[in-house]
Order: C-alpha cells, then sequence, then structure tokens
C-alpha cells in the first residue's frame, strides 16, 4: 500500500521533535479529558437516580431509619444519604453539647449551617475533575496552532532552500502543518460540550440536593428528635423532645 504523501502518517515521519511532542500531548490531553467525560457522566446519572430516590421515597417512609435504609449506597457515594446523616448527626450534638459555643446558637441555625457546610462538600466533589476539561478545552487549540505555526516554519524553510514555489511544493508542508490545528479542535471541542453539559447537570442535582436539605431542615427542627440507642445517634418518634431542646434555650 502506498503511503499518502499528505497524510498523517507522513507528518510524523517528517515532523521534527517538536511536532511530534506535540500530537503526543494533545493525544494525552484527549485521553485525560474523555476519562474525565465518562466517569463524571456516570456519576451524573447515578445522582440523578438517587435523586429520584430520596425525593420519592425517603418521605413515603415510616420512619427516618427506614428512609436512610432505602437511600443507597453509602454517604462517600450517594450525597442525599450524607445530607441526611450530617443533618440527624447535627441534631444530636447540638442537643448533647449545649455548654459549646455552638450550643448558644438555635437548632434551626446550627442545623442549616451543618446541612449547607455537607452541601458545598458535595457540590466540589460533584465538580472535582471539571477543570480538567476547562484547561483542555482552553488550550488544546492554542497547542495544535503552535504546531501548525511551527510547522508552516520548517515547510517555509524547506521550501526557500529548494529554491521551488509551486503549488505541489507548498501543498504537502502546510496541508501537513494545518492537520494539527484540526487535532486542537478536535480535542477542544468535546472537552467544551463535556464540559458544560457535566456542569449543568451538576448545578440541577445540586438544586435537588438543596430543596432535599430543606425538606430535612424542615423535619429535624419541627419533627423527631435524636435519641441515642446502641450508642447511635437515630431519630426517635417523639416530637416534644426537640421542642425540649428547643426550651432549655
Amino acid at each position: 500500500m502506498e503511503t499518502n504523501p499528505y497524510g498523517i502518517g507522513t507528518l510524523w515521519l517528517q515532523g521534527d521533535f517538536l511536532i511530534r511532542g506535540i500530537a503526543i500531548a494533545l493525544l494525552l490531553m484527549s485521553i485525560a479529558s474523555w476519562y474525565v467525560m465518562l466517569t463524571r457522566a456516570w456519576r451524573l446519572i447515578r445522582n440523578r437516580r438517587l435523586a429520584g430516590a430520596a425525593e420519592g421515597e425517603f418521605w413515603h417512609a415510616q420512619s427516618f431509619a427506614e428512609g436512610l435504609h432505602l437511600l443507597d449506597g453509602d454517604k462517600d457515594s450517594n450525597p442525599f444519604r450524607l445530607v441526611a446523616e450530617e443533618g440527624m448527626d447535627a441534631v444530636a450534638h447540638h442537643r448533647d453539647n449545649q455548654r459549646d459555643l455552638h450550643g448558644q446558637l438555635t437548632l434551626s441555625d446550627w442545623v442549616t449551617s451543618s446541612l449547607k457546610r455537607t452541601i458545598d462538600e458535595s457540590g466540589e466533589r460533584m465538580h472535582a475533575g471539571l477543570s480538567v476539561l476547562a484547561s483542555v478545552g482552553s488550550t488544546a487549540p492554542f497547542v495544535g496552532l503552535f504546531g501548525t505555526v511551527w510547522g508552516i516554519y520548517h515547510a517555509l524553510i524547506g521550501i526557500g532552500v529548494s529554491g521551488q514555489a509551486s503549488i505541489d511544493k507548498i501543498a504537502g508542508p502546510v496541508g501537513e502543518a494545518l492537520i494539527m490545528t484540526a487535532f486542537g479542535l478536535a480535542v477542544a471541542i468535546p472537552a467544551v460540550l463535556g464540559y458544560n453539559t457535566l456542569v449543568r447537570g451538576n448545578r440541577a442535582v445540586l438544586g435537588r440536593l438543596n430543596r432535599f436539605a430543606h425538606d430535612l431542615h424542615a423535619y429535624f427542627v419541627t419533627g423527631s428528635p435524636v435519641a441515642k440507642q446502641e450508642g447511635k445517634p437515630r431519630l426517635s418518634a417523639v416530637s416534644d423532645g426537640l421542642r425540649k431542646a428547643e426550651g432549655e434555650r
């Protein structure tokens, strides 16, 4: 099979160390961006499913413990379970540490602070890795353009040395150099689209997480209090206990 004199193979064979280095860098950037996009997209799909369970099944449970059981996974993999457990722990901590500084806060303020802090942590986890896509999307076109400029520079030197400026002498070297620009765009465009899609999807999940936390706040403040059972805090079914903790202030 004859080698295409204007193809990518020729560009690789005729390119110097800088052109090959740029091509390898673009390839690595593409692999990294696609890895981030696929893994974060899978996590986003999973978080949407978890959000549906939190908004539906959780609030139809007969007890808080049953509701937690309906939330799949642990708190490290399920942001909705994390918010629920951290809110429960915040209520128990506030009740058992009335003499601490945070004990001077109302239960509502303390739970609000704890839930907001947990939501912020969940948001950071959701956006982890997206900076890679932003960096690739903003730099890959310029990396490819640098390869193009460098290739055209060497092509012009070759033309000057040969003393021939016919179209057949220019088309090959210049066309090969322009391939680097195409490589840069091929790497950057999916990264930009993936970044925008994932950011928009994560923002929607965080909105649902905020609404879930708002409902939890209302439940913790006006619903069942926390009681200790077998060394672990859980919600009992008596609402007067929580109001009593508020009244002691």
